[in-house]
């Protein structure tokens, strides 16, 4: 991983485009303008990171602090590697600095989604959803999760 830079907008606006296709389509929200733009308009190379593997881009994430935590955003890997433990390497790179902050770790997913299976083998679970997003909170490790 790497840092992003104000120059990786564009490649990652369309990584998001291809990677959430099916998800949004299966839920009727699909744009083909609107996916590329949302990202473009939250886009914080500050807290961004790109993923390489052999030196190509094949991926980000966005791992933003917040008062409550941090929350995982944009995080996006190419379908050619997705399925070989990268996606799982990554997240425990960024669980693990949480954990030692003592800290949780919020996102959103859309519902359906297949990724929220990884999230959920690392210790995510659903604070809240409504028909189109899920809402997943991670404790910190060791720490249980009180609902509200």
């Amino acid at each position: 991983m790497r840092p992003a830079r104000s120059a990786d907008v564009e490649a990652i606006a369309e990584l998001k485009a291809v990677v959430m296709r099916a998800d949004l389509e299966r839920l009727g929200r699909f744009d083909e303008h609107r996916v590329r733009q949302r990202l473009r308009d939250s886009f914080s190379p500050r807290y961004t990171s790109v993923i390489e593997a052999d030196g190509a881009f094949v991926g980000c994430v966005t791992f933003r602090p917040a008062d409550d935590g941090h929350w995982l955003e944009h995080f996006y890997l190419a379908p050619g590697v997705q399925g070989r433990g990268l996606g799982s390497a990554v997240l425990r790179s960024l669980l693990q600095r949480t954990d030692a902050d003592g800290v949780p770790v919020r996102m959103i997913v859309l519902q359906g989604s297949a990724a929220r299976r990884l999230y959920e083998r690392h210790g995510f679970t659903v604070e809240a959803e409504d028909p189109i997003d899920v809402r997943l909170v991670r404790p910190p490790a060791g720490r249980a999760h009180s609902a509200r």
